[in-house]
């Protein structure tokens, strides 16, 4: 007879492999069974799956996580004639999923990735089990502070204002995303890693122009703040928000509005901030596994 294994004999590591889509190659981080539910997990900016290297192996025992690298980011592929936008992010994230075979998948929703998995969402609505929001915004009139500089170029884009983006683009640039207005305490818990390992993989022209594209993008992408919001109302996913305060671009007031279109969201505020996986992972963890242990498990 075959011994029966139990949650704690579960493989909790991380596979680390590429795939290629419509040419691209792309790596991607893998953890838990193929027969089991899916989370998908976009990274954010200036990140990379890389973000996720702790917590996919924390949930590995009940979930398939799979969190791949966007072109132009961490370990995958940066081709030409690659549209680097979110529309051109979103539609790599659904054809990443279909090759993957991902038919229905809990999404996590953190900055970039936040605007990526919604578009996703609403191209393919019927394939969402559930959101978990950490930090994403979606609501114009609670930005926080940090990003008075984008706006600003927005409104009137000088030479200048250009500059600041561009020099955002950088090693000390990634250094403050990175720790982004967390308390001295806190941001002792952040490892400079997180920096110093991703510089390197951006430290390219091609890659340091697509960052800054991206950012000149969000102009475009407040346009699409209104659909997001329509999808929730529309669509009302099971969501748990977990949420950093401690953000300069997105307070806590970005984390209340949610519930502004879905009033039914489970909220929680920690006391963390922008990157709270690095600061707050094993109360994340612990939420994550009692709200999708409800909605997206079986």
């Amino acid at each position: 007879m075959t011994a029966m294994r139990s949650p704690a004999d579960a493989d909790h590591s991380v596979r680390h492999r590429h795939v290629t889509i419509d040419g691209i190659r792309i790596f991607y981080r893998e953890a838990g069974r193929e027969d089991a539910p899916t989370i998908v997990l976009p990274h954010g900016y200036p990140c990379s799956s890389y973000q996720f290297r702790n917590l996919m192996p924390a949930l590995a025992d009940r979930w398939r996580l799979v969190a791949p690298d966007f072109p132009g980011f961490g370990h995958s592929d940066t081709p030409e004639g690659f549209a680097y936008d979110f529309d051109g992010y979103a539609a790599l994230l659904e054809r990443f999923a279909e090759a993957m075979r991902l038919e229905r998948f809990a999404l996590y929703l953190h900055d970039y990735g936040s605007q990526i998995g919604l578009r996703l969402a609403i191209r393919r609505p019927d394939r969402i089990a559930a959101l978990i929001v950490q930090n994403g915004d979606i609501y114009e009139d609670v930005l926080g502070p940090k990003y008075a500089a984008l706006t600003e170029h927005f409104a009137r884009p000088t030479d200048e204002t250009r500059a600041t983006l561009v020099a955002a683009v950088s090693e000390e640039g990634f250094r403050d995303e990175f720790l982004n207005n967390v308390r001295a305490d806190l941001g002792e818990r952040i490892p400079p890693d997180l920096w110093s390992l991703h510089w390197p993989l951006m430290d390219t022209p091609r890659r340091r122009a697509i960052a800054v594209g991206l950012m000149e993008g969000l102009k475009q992408n407040l346009g699409w703040f209104p659909r997001y919001q329509a999808y929730l109302r529309e669509h009302r996913p099971p969501t748990l928000i977990a949420w950093g305060p401690q953000d300069g671009f997105m307070p806590e007031p970005s984390a209340l509005a949610w519930l502004r279109d879905l009033p039914e969201a489970e909220l929680h505020l920690l006391d963390g901030g922008h990157w709270a996986l690095e600061t707050n992972l094993a109360e994340i963890v612990a939420l994550m596994r009692d709200f999708l242990g409800r909605v997206h498990s079986r």
